[in-house]
């Protein structure tokens, strides 16, 4: 069996009803804690008021930052930073999707070192051990933050969006609240539980994948085949969220140690560069291209994958299922409302191109099985601004 190294430092508190115990958690770390959220609005409001409300009741004292936006920015992260540090926040809570976690885990980093939050990215010694220790508390399916070392960020004058990639950003907690998941509209639903796939498949695909990351992958793929369109078939069925919020915190396990491939680094560059464009439609839009680049480099994962998508491939030899699983995931997008193509977004050719100029920034696209040439990102994304066939 191939060697391998498996680090995961949080603590999951999975379950319905689990918010409940957000102030004796964040208790645990001290008195002071910052709540990172996005903004304040009147349907957020009762979910806000009701986690001041519990950390009151545990007695901790909460400020709040309520200036997490999409695709959030080294000067959103500034800000936080400057709360975080003049009201001596202890823990850092984020609560809501990627953004807020990602933004929290971001805060903790810059409230406790010199410099921004861009000195300390993934290419560097990273953060210390001072960083502040983050509770992340989920109300998306499909980033997987909660469980990951990494928190995404935009600088905004230079259409730069990267990572801080380290350990010390692990969040100490994950709270992972179904509940928390219904109030999510379909659309959102769709974009967030299509980056939870694009996670394990990616994982399972990656030349880091070892043994365990590989079946929870697998685990993580089963779930969110069968449970995703039953989430947006209808948003409160409380099983199909629990099993999404399960297949997303698998997700963040298994990227957590594979990593991800080519995909997340051109999505990540179509976010800098179009940040109108949110994560999940930035996997989307290329997806059908990337399979096609990639499965005949890695026909025994694809059909893996193939034959859960589509069991009339069960009996298919790997390299019929692989070649079809490409076809299969095509269905899938379709079914969830994601055929789509940069025209339909917005993107012209000429960001195209410029998104494929700095597709080899961050490094995901080497633990591909197959490495992409920037002229090969180029051809791949191009012809993913106008999509034929029907949605």
């Amino acid at each position: 069996m191939k060697s391998f190294s498996y680090f995961a430092p949080t603590e999951i508190v999975f379950g319905c009803g689990r918010i409940q115990e957000i102030g004796k958690i964040a208790a645990g770390f001290g008195g002071r804690a910052l709540l990172v959220t996005g903004h304040t609005s009147p349907e957020k409001i009762p979910l806000y008021d009701r986690v001041k409300d519990l950390l009151a009741g545990a007695g901790v004292t909460a400020a709040h930052f309520d200036g997490v936006i999409p695709n959030p920015t080294t000067e959103v992260v500034t800000v936080g930073a400057k709360v975080a540090r003049t009201f001596r926040a202890g823990v850092v809570i984020g609560l809501g999707g990627g953004s807020s976690m990602d933004t929290a885990k971001a805060i903790a980093v810059e409230a406790a070192h010199p410099g921004t939050v861009w000195d300390y990215l993934h290419y560097t010694a990273g953060p210390t051990e001072k960083t502040l220790p983050v509770i992340a508390a989920g109300t998306t399916a499909g980033t997987g933050s909660q469980t990951t070392p990494c928190a995404v960020i935009t600088k905004t004058e230079s259409l730069d969006k990267s990572a801080v990639w380290h350990r010390n950003i692990f969040p100490r907690v994950a709270i992972v609240d179904p509940e928390l998941t219904v109030s999510m509209p379909r659309d959102l639903t769709a974009r967030t539980g299509f980056d939870a796939f694009c996670h394990s498949f990616e994982a399972f695909l990656s030349v880091n994948a070892n043994p365990l990351t590989a079946a929870l992958s697998l685990e993580a793929i089963r779930i969110i085949a069968v449970f995703l369109p039953r989430a947006l078939e209808n948003g409160g069925d409380i099983e199909a969220r629990s099993r999404m919020a399960w297949a997303d915190t698998l997700g963040g396990l298994v990227i957590a140690s594979a990593g991800v491939t080519l995909p997340h680094g051109l999505g990540m560059q179509i976010g800098g560069h179009c940040p109108h464009i949110s994560h999940g439609e930035a996997l989307a839009v290329q997806y059908p291209e990337f399979t096609r680049y990639t499965w005949s480099s890695a026909k025994e994962q694809f059909a893996a994958v193939g034959r859960i998508l589509n069991p009339a491939l069960a009996s298919a030899d790997d390299g019929a299922a692989a070649e079809k699983c490409c076809d299969a995931i095509d269905g899938f997008l379709k079914r969830i409302g994601l055929w789509i193509d940069f025209k339909s977004l917005g993107v012209t050719k000429e960001e195209i191109r410029a998104i494929a100029d700095c597709g080899q920034v961050l490094g995901d696209y080497k633990n591909n099985p197959r490495i992409a040439s920037v002229d090969e990102m180029y051809g791949m994304l191009i012809r993913c601004y106008e999509r034929t066939g029907t949605a």
